[in-house]
């Protein structure tokens, strides 16, 4: 039902002139794989613009060769080791302030620069957190550090550079480990649409590594209704926060 209503809903938008923005970000990637090259076919098919968040640390040429031919990809900062530095029974977090902030900071310059060396045009100063999980002193810090946007999970909230968060994450993390049925997922991007504090872009978040078949029938029944529908569009990151 809630798929039948988000098509519903996005027609309505059409027949008045109007378009919602679609963003899709990736996290996690570091070389190429069997998982990587069906999200990428698939998001080539389909047309629909991929940020993909990459972790510097030990990514190197082979996933630059994969990335190539694939204009419709931006390669984002996904902090530098993905490695946690929280606490015992704390959340992980590798960009806290757990370590001292120089530390910290140094190694999210070297990810920036070491993705800007190796993709070139298709890199973009964007930095994902890992976990989605960052201490607000190292956000003031970013700019310094050469980044121009930030992107977590769940509603924007003010910062110093531009901000465009992930809103519906298709894995379902704390139960299956899968993905989440579809009729969840369509259920979530609805409340997006129908609320009243809308958002610049409905974003999706996903792990190409660990879908399994639930999280790839979504993604494509997704694109299958969305992509090319005049009530919305997929935009690149680029697009949507002005870089």
């Amino acid at each position: 039902m809630s798929e039948t209503q988000v098509m519903a809903l996005l027609d309505h938008l059409a027949d008045q002139g109007k378009v919602v923005n679609f963003w899709l970000r990736d996290d996690d990637a570091v070389l190429p794989t069997p998982a990587l090259d069906r999200l990428l076919a698939l998001t080539r098919t389909a047309g629909v613009p991929l940020t993909l968040a990459v972790i510097p640390e030990q990514t190197g040429q082979p996933l630059v060769d994969c990335l190539r031919g694939e204009p419709h990809v931006a390669v984002a900062v996904h902090g530098w080791s993905h490695r946690n530095h929280a606490p015992p029974q704390a959340k992980n977090q590798e960009l806290g302030l757990h370590r001292p902030i120089d530390e910290v900071l140094g190694e999210l310059k070297r990810g920036r620069e070491k993705l800007d060396a190796l993709h070139g045009p298709q890199f973009l100063s964007m930095l994902v957190p890992p976990w989605n999980r960052i201490a607000p002193e190292i956000v003031e810090r970013l700019p310094a550090l050469g980044f121009t946007s930030l992107s977590v999970f769940g509603r924007e909230k003010p910062a110093p550079l531009p901000v465009l968060n992930t809103h519906i994450d298709i894995m379902d993390w704390r139960g299956t480990r899968g993905g989440h049925p579809s009729e969840v997922l369509f259920g979530d991007i609805l409340a997006y649409l129908e609320s009243d504090q809308p958002v610049h872009a409905i974003s999706v978040l996903t792990h190409h590594l660990v879908h399994d078949e639930q999280a790839w029938a979504f993604l494509e029944r997704l694109f299958e209704r969305t992509a090319g529908h005049p009530g919305c569009r997929w935009a690149a990151a680029a697009d949507l926060i002005g870089n």
